[in-house]
């Protein structure tokens, strides 16, 4: 355990008048909890040969919340005192009203542990990091002559939760989180392309700051920057693509794990709204969101309702069989809570939301799968893409993708988009390689304005019904 714990209710609260103030606003309620906070993050940056930013930031606060049907009232404060316990106590108590609603019972507890206690940024003094991004700097420029700009960040929070129920159930949780990125830019003959790798989890800094660890990212960094280097205009128009296994997992996370997402189905705004029982993908397919994984970056012990996670199938043989959900839209929906309400901070409420995603693995081997286009793309790498929930229509871009004609990969292909709607999609699917990877620990999710951290996975998948945006003319 780490030394000089968030401790609110021995500190700046009472935890009995914490209690009698969240039962106040939650009188004639369904719902409702006091959500504490404490959170440390520190970034630094070393660019093109000098430390370009050393940044630490610390905050804390709480959030109140009364929930009654679909109505929340919501107050939050920077300030852990009964006074603005107090103030908040009148603000969600406008949502309650006349009341008339009974509190659904508590989340069960759990003694279940899957991430170390331990702070990580004070794990690694602060020289040592700054040390290993000039080492990393030196070794990637080394590497090869092309290497002209190189960017490294070391990244950790420490964030540490307490939820009060009603019922008087106080419910913990210690995140860490840690990340090391490598970027660099190769220049040749004029022609500049970059290449980015990068990772981590819910562990300390030790393993990432490790030299055969970030090495190994440093190289992929630079692998994609040569192969980027070599690529040809993308080619246009409906056609086969193969997935490659792990990041591209982020296809399913967008254009199919939004539209599971309880409160959108509830409000029958999704694609997915009304279909459980029903065929939404090819057979084969299983979708699975788990937020049990040991050390990922998008595991939780507990949700910040205080619910256990847990591994929730989503498709099953390609029939819907759920839906991922908070505490309230579950209620409204009568079914149970999955320990999907997540929230970026106590300065919001929760919401239905993924953690690490996934599609399981099938029993073809990858390289068969990439053999049986006859003219297609394989796409190993995303980066950036726009979804419409409402109808799944998604564009993703390709960082990294080669040209597939009779089975034979060839030239890599730049400026390649995915175009396609994420239910056409789940039916296009024809085969599912024994290859199934999570990424590798660096994916951020965006909902209503709140950012939270997720994991994607999938096997290398062969797809039709998908457009390819290109420029080759």
């Amino acid at each position: 355990m780490t030394e000089n714990m968030f401790r609110p209710f021995d500190t700046r609260l009472d935890e009995g008048s914490a209690l009698r103030l969240l039962r106040q606003a939650t009188e004639g309620a369904e719902d409702g909890e006091i959500f504490l906070e404490r959170r440390s993050s520190e970034a630094l940056v070393f660019d093109d040969g000098r430390l370009k930013t050393a940044s630490y930031d610390a905050a804390e606060g709480f959030g109140l919340r009364a929930v009654n049907g679909e109505v929340s009232g919501y107050a939050h404060s920077s300030e852990i005192s009964e006074a603005a316990l107090k103030r908040a106590v009148d603000t969600a108590r406008l949502a309650v009203g006349n009341g008339g609603g009974t509190l659904a019972d508590g989340p069960a507890l759990t003694n279940r542990r899957l991430y170390t206690d331990a702070d990580p940024i004070s794990g690694i003094s602060f020289p040592v990091k700054i040390e290993t991004l000039r080492e990393i700097d030196a070794f990637a420029r080394d590497m090869d002559k092309r290497v002209v700009q190189v960017s490294a960040v070391i990244a950790a929070s420490h964030q540490e939760i307490v939820v009060l129920r009603p019922d008087g159930t106080s419910i913990t949780d210690i995140r860490p989180m840690t990340r090391v990125n490598v970027s660099v830019i190769v220049d040749q003959d004029g022609r500049r392309e970059s290449g980015t790798a990068g990772g981590g989890g819910r562990v300390g800094l030790d393993g990432l700051l490790d030299p055969n660890d970030w090495q190994d990212k440093a190289r992929e960094a630079l692998r994609i920057a040569l192969v980027n280097l070599e690529a040809v205009p993308a080619p246009a128009g409906p056609m086969q693509v193969v997935l490659g296994p792990g990041w591209p997992g982020i296809l399913l996370h967008e254009a199919v794990g939004h539209g599971l997402e309880g409160d959108f189905n509830r409000k029958g705004s999704s694609k997915f709204s009304g279909m459980i029982g029903q065929q939404v993908a090819s057979k084969g397919v299983t979708v699975i969101d788990d937020g049990t994984i040991p050390d990922r970056r998008g595991s939780i012990t507990v949700d910040d309702e205080g619910t256990p996670s847990k591994r929730n199938v989503l498709i099953e043989d390609g029939i819907l069989v759920g839906y991922m959900q908070d505490r309230q839209n579950a209620r409204l929906m009568d079914v149970a809570p999955t320990g999907n309400g997540r929230r970026e901070s106590y300065a919001h409420a929760p919401m239905p939301r993924m953690t690490n995603t996934f599609m399981e693995g099938g029993d073809s081997d990858p390289a068969d799968l990439v053999a049986s286009l006859k003219d297609g793309i394989y796409a190993v790498g995303f980066g950036g893409g726009q979804v419409d929930i409402t109808n799944g229509k998604f564009v993703f871009s390709c960082t990294e993708a080669y040209r597939v004609e009779d089975g034979k990969i060839g030239a890599p292909v730049k400026g390649a988009t995915l175009i396609g709607d994420g239910a056409t999609a789940m039916s296009q699917i024809r085969a599912l390689g024994n290859d199934m990877a999570l990424d590798p620990g660096m994916g951020n999710c965006g909902k209503s304005g709140q950012w939270v951290p997720v994991g994607v996975g999938q096997p290398t998948v062969l797809m039709g019904g998908l457009t390819v945006g290109g420029s080759a003319t």
